[in-house]
This record gives C-alpha cells, sequence and structure tokens, in this order.
C-alpha cells in the first residue's frame, strides 16, 4: 500500500506537522528525508530497510558510498541528499558553537563531535579552538589514523593554536571499535598536550572520545 493510502495521521509527514519532529522514530524521518521508494517498497519500507542493514542513522550516515548508492531503492541522487543534509547539520551545530560558550553547552559539544567523528572506520584526532569567551574560532582534524591509532604531534598542534590566537582548546577522537574507555596511552597524550599549550597560555578544557554509543569526557572523569 502506497504511504498516501494510508489515513492521514499514520502518515510521517502529516504526524511530523500534528505533533513535531521529536514525536517521530527514526524510520519516519529518514522516510520523509527519502520521499519515495521503488516499486512495490513505499518510503518507509525503504527506510525500515536501511535502518535494519545499517544498524543506526550514525552508520547510514558514515556508509561506503558505493555500498549505499548500489542499495535498491537508493542510488546517487539519495546519497548526495544524505550528505548535503549531514553537513548542514554539522554547520548549524558549528554555528552555534562560534555563538556561545562551549563550555556552558556541553550537550552541544556532544553532538556536535557525534556527527564528525561517530561512524568513522579510521581514528581521527580533533580540535576545537576557542576565543576567550569559549566560543569556536575552528574546528580542525588534526589527524587521522588506522583502525586502532592515529600518531598526535604537540609541535603540530601548538603551531595551528598559534595560528587561530586561540585561548583555549578541547580535544576529541573517536574509537572506531566502539568503547569510549580512555587508554593509557590516550591518558599520557593529554596530560603531553596540556603542558605544551600551558607553555603559549592555552588551556586544554576538555578531551572526548567518541565511541559508538557513548562519549566520554576526561573532565567529567576528573582525568585533566
Amino acid at each position: 500500500m502506497a504511504i498516501t493510502d494510508w489515513p492521514s495521521a499514520e502518515r510521517p509527514r502529516e504526524k511530523l506537522l500534528k505533533l513535531g519532529a521529536g514525536n517521530l522514530t527514526d524510520t519516519e524521518l529518514l522516510a520523509i528525508f527519502l520521499r519515495t521508494g521503488f516499486v512495490g517498497t513505499s518510503a518507509v519500507d525503504l527506510a525500515r530497510n536501511l535502518l535494519q542493514h545499517y544498524g543506526s542513522l550514525t552508520s547510514l550516515f558514515a556508509a561506503d558510498k558505493t555500498a549505499l548508492c548500489n542499495f535498491p531503492g537508493v542510488g546517487i541522487a539519495k546519497y548526495a541528499q544524505l550528505q548535503a543534509v549531514l553537513e548542514m547539520s554539522k554547520r548549524a551545530l558549528g554555528e552555534r558553537l562560534e555563538c556561545g560558550d562551549s563550555m556552558n553547552t556541553p550537550q552541544l559539544v556532544r553532538d556536535f563531535l557525534r556527527l564528525n567523528l561517530a561512524g568513522k572506520q579510521h581514528e581521527v584526532f580533533l580540535g576545537i579552538f576557542l576565543d576567550a569567551k569559549n566560543r569556536m574560532i575552528s574546528a580542525d582534524e588534526l589527524f587521522n589514523g588506522t583502525l586502532t591509532q592515529a600518531s598526535v604531534y604537540p609541535r603540530e598542534i601548538v603551531k595551528r593554536a598559534l595560528h587561530h590566537n586561540a585561548a583555549a582548546i578541547i580535544f576529541a577522537h573517536n574509537h572506531p571499535s566502539g568503547s569510549a574507555e580512555p587508554s593509557n596511552a590516550d591518558k599520557v597524550l593529554t596530560q603531553t598536550l596540556k603542558r605544551a599549550l600551558e607553555l603559549i597560555e592555552v588551556k586544554v578544557l576538555d578531551h572526548f572520545i567518541v565511541g559508538k554509543n557513548e562519549i566520554m569526557s576526561f573532565a567529567e572523569q576528573n582525568l585533566i
């Protein structure tokens, strides 16, 4: 049955307009975005199939281009739309971080990091450079690595902090394995970076580890 044949109260778009986006399931939201399915498969069915296959919205956003384009009912146009909406979400969150105190909006920082790092298949080390009012100046991918590690060079981070004239910085990296538990190497690196940046009077406010289902804060765990 086509979605247009459903009772109006059950159609995702009408449900969103009546109840708000927050009351829709992931499947319903994705179906509105997809707009159409294909012969014998509605947009809701296609959305459900995608989420069952990839396991979550995060994994779907990080899906390989070729594999996703070849998924029945998707194709290059829907892939491009998906990447566009993901990038717009990143930019919208970034704009909010540029306008307000990052330390007063911890959930906003977490949402920004989840969009930028969760689901990546290799380790990425990110720096969020802040001004004296903790407003974001820039979020830079500083180093990329393998499935298990990324080489991080304090000297390069100091140079980047000076380039941005930053007063503070928040570090973050992902664990492709899924666990957000910090390793001993993560702890040692954080202290090394903190000492190096103290020499140029740049404060390290936090270091986040982004796992599959959680984000760990060094500051909240008293590790910084």
